[in-house]
């Protein structure tokens, strides 16, 4: 779901984000410190879906960003693809502390790949880093899994807020990088648009495949 009003001096749009992961990753906290800039360290499971919307400025353009948060539990899935549909970037979160959480990644890539498009830009996120002493998860072993599924990736705290807004904007601009190269496109094939002669006859002119890639980039950081 991105959304332009070229009428406007300056364009608003609005993406659709989801958070994917296991119950208690800290996904709800994850949109608390980005949205709000709060933490509740005492949070209740999410019950069915929330979403806030939270504005970014990025070149100048303002960007709405509609983060959708659901539960992780089983007894939810019948949210599932009213959840994902219109999504353009995901985060797909896991506990560092907790191992189980990072090996439910690749299900959680499937559902992502199976209900939306499969050139949503994806950032994996281990969450929690404060909790050093008790890490189960390596940061490299998070770099290998999201550089062997194209994915960019980001070590965050909600707690502390590390990298909690740099892992959403990672997001955010890439799918404005990609909706941008995709307009300009657009507006480089109305410039060539079929000329017509005198006779009524159509001039061809050959040019190169102007699809743009979607596909999100491989990149990584972490705290």
């Amino acid at each position: 779901m991105a959304h332009y009003n070229e009428d406007e001096k300056t364009e608003d749009y609005l993406f659709k984000i989801v958070l994917i992961g296991d119950s208690a990753v800290g996904k709800s906290n994850l949109l608390a410190r980005f949205a709000r800039d709060e933490f509740y360290p005492n949070s209740k499971s999410t019950i069915g879906v929330e979403f806030q919307t939270q504005k970014i400025d990025i070149n100048g353009k303002e960007i709405k960003a509609q983060i959708w948060d659901t539960a992780g539990q089983e007894r939810f899935r019948a949210v599932t693809s009213a959840y994902y549909r219109g999504a353009v970037g995901a985060l797909v979160v896991y506990d560092i502390s907790r191992r189980q959480t990072f090996d439910s990644i690749g299900r959680w890539l499937n559902e992502l790949h199976t209900h939306s498009d499969m050139n949503v830009v994806t950032i994996l996120v281990g969450n929690k880093s404060d909790l050093k002493d008790a890490r189960e998860v390596t940061t490299a072993e998070g770099k290998a899994l999201a550089e062997a599924q194209g994915l960019f990736f980001m070590e965050t705290s909600a707690l502390d807020s590390s990298n909690v807004a740099a892992a959403f904007q990672t997001v955010v601009k890439e799918i404005y990088n990609i909706l941008s190269r995709k307009v300009m496109m657009s507006q480089e094939l109305s410039k060539h648009e079929v000329p017509r002669i005198e006779n009524g006859k159509s001039v061809v002119i050959q040019g190169e495949n102007l699809e743009a890639d979607g596909q999100s980039k491989k990149g990584c950081c972490s705290s």
